[in-house]
């Protein structure tokens, strides 16, 4: 436990913090696991518009890198358009 006042307010910060994070990470998941599993393309397309928000809000806000965000949008996408073609 931290003896000065700044070391206090910064380990509840670090706390809020760390279970906002938690909350939207787990989200996030939760969505793209959502387009992932969908069984037609139609499921899957409005599954990804939500993963999609998700994963730019997530970017803008440095909760994960923006590479990674583009990266998984365009997976997400390829999967969808395989879903399509088969």
């Amino acid at each position: 436990m931290p003896n000065i006042k700044s070391a206090k307010k910064r380990m509840r910060q670090a706390d809020r913090r760390r279970t906002r994070n938690r909350i939207q990470r787990g989200t996030l998941r939760s969505a793209i696991r959502k387009v992932q599993t969908a069984t037609n393309a139609e499921e899957a397309q409005t599954a990804f518009g939500t993963a999609e928000r998700l994963l730019d809000r997530a970017a803008g806000k440095d909760l994960i890198h923006v590479n990674k965000a583009a990266r998984q949008k365009a997976r997400l996408q390829a999967f969808i358009s395989n879903l399509v073609s088969s």
